[in-house]
C-alpha cells in the first residue's frame, strides 16, 4: 500500500507512469456535466400548473350548475339569413324562398340568403322592408309567419343565420376562420375546431374581440378556471375573434426547433465520448 508521500508525489507528477489520470478525469467530469446540463435544458418547459384547464373544478365528485348565461343569437347588420317558407300551396310559397344565388355570385361559389343591410333590414317579395336586426331567428320567423298569412294559407317560416363565423388566431394548432351551421357556438368549441391550444399557449391570457353596437371590445378569458362556463362571453357571436397569447416558451420553441435536435445529438455524442474516455 502506497504511503501518503508516494501517493502525493505521483499525483502531481504528470511524467509518472503510475500517476492518476487527473486530466482525463477532469475532462470526463466536464463532459458529463455538459451532458446533464443539455438534458436538463431539453426537459425544461412551461410550468405544469399553468397547463391544465378548469383547475378549480372538482375532480373527486360530480358537480352541476344551472346555465344562466346563454342568450340566443340576435341578427346583426351584414348578417346573411336564410328564409324558408312553406304553406298548403308550395308554389305560392316559393316566391318567398331565397333558394337561388344572390346577384353577382358565380355558380362555383353561390351565395344564398338575404343580406341584412346597415339599417338592420331585409327586403322580401310582397312583404317589403322587414326590420330583423336585434331579433332572434325565432322572433323573425314568428313575425314573418304572421305577415305572410295575408298571402299564404297556413304558412310556416324557418329563419337561420347562414354566415356565422369566428376567427381563431395565435398559439393554436390550426388558426383559421371557422364557419358554423349552428347559432350556438362556445369558446371551447371554437378552440376545439382550431385543434386546441398548443402546449406553449397561455391558457390564462386569451382575448376575445367582439364588435358591439359600433364599438370594438376586448374581453380577457381564463381557461384555467371553470368560471369561463359562467361568463356572458362563453357563447360566441358571429364575427368574434379569439386570440390565444403565446408564452415565452413559444419563442424558444420556434427559435430552437432545429436546435433541440442538435442538442439531442450533441448530448448523445457527449455521452458516447464520456463512455469512451472511461473505458479506454
Amino acid at each position: 500500500m502506497m504511503n501518503d508521500k508516494y501517493y502525493y508525489n505521483n499525483l502531481i507528477n504528470p511524467l509518472s507512469m503510475k500517476s492518476i489520470p487527473t486530466k482525463r478525469f477532469t475532462k470526463s467530469t466536464t463532459l458529463l456535466f455538459m451532458f446533464f446540463a443539455a438534458v436538463s435544458l431539453l426537459s425544461s418547459c412551461a410550468s405544469y400548473d399553468k397547463i391544465p384547464y378548469f383547475q378549480d373544478l372538482s375532480r373527486q365528485q360530480i358537480t352541476s350548475e344551472n346555465i344562466s348565461n346563454y342568450n340566443m343569437l340576435t341578427i346583426q347588420p351584414e348578417d346573411r339569413i336564410s328564409i324558408s317558407v312553406n304553406s298548403v300551396n308550395p308554389e305560392a310559397a316559393a316566391v318567398f324562398n331565397n333558394n337561388v344565388p344572390n346577384a353577382g355570385t358565380t355558380s362555383d361559389n353561390p351565395v344564398y340568403g338575404y343580406v341584412v343591410d346597415k339599417k338592420g333590414e331585409v327586403n322580401l317579395p310582397l312583404v317589403g322592408i322587414v326590420k330583423v336586426a336585434g331579433l332572434t331567428t325565432d322572433q323573425v320567423s314568428a313575425q314573418l309567419q304572421q305577415q305572410l298569412t295575408a298571402y299564404l294559407n297556413r304558412p310556416t317560416v324557418s329563419v337561420r343565420v347562414v354566415n356565422f363565423k369566428v376567427a381563431v388566431l395565435g398559439d393554436v394548432m390550426r388558426p383559421n376562420i371557422y364557419h358554423s351551421e349552428s347559432e350556438r357556438l362556445t369558446v371551447t368549441e371554437a378552440l376545439s375546431l382550431a385543434g386546441d391550444l398548443n402546449i406553449t399557449a397561455k391558457r390564462d391570457d386569451i382575448i376575445l374581440v367582439r364588435e358591439i353596437e359600433g364599438k370594438r371590445t376586448y374581453i380577457p378569458i381564463d381557461l384555467t378556471s371553470k368560471k369561463i362556463f359562467e361568463s356572458p362571453y362563453f357563447y360566441l357571436r358571429s364575427n368574434d375573434l379569439i386570440f390565444v397569447q403565446p408564452s415565452k416558451e413559444k419563442l424558444s420553441t420556434i427559435n430552437t426547433g432545429y436546435q433541440k435536435a442538435s442538442l439531442i445529438i450533441s448530448a448523445l455524442s457527449l455521452l458516447a465520448i464520456s463512455i469512451s474516455l472511461f473505458t479506454n
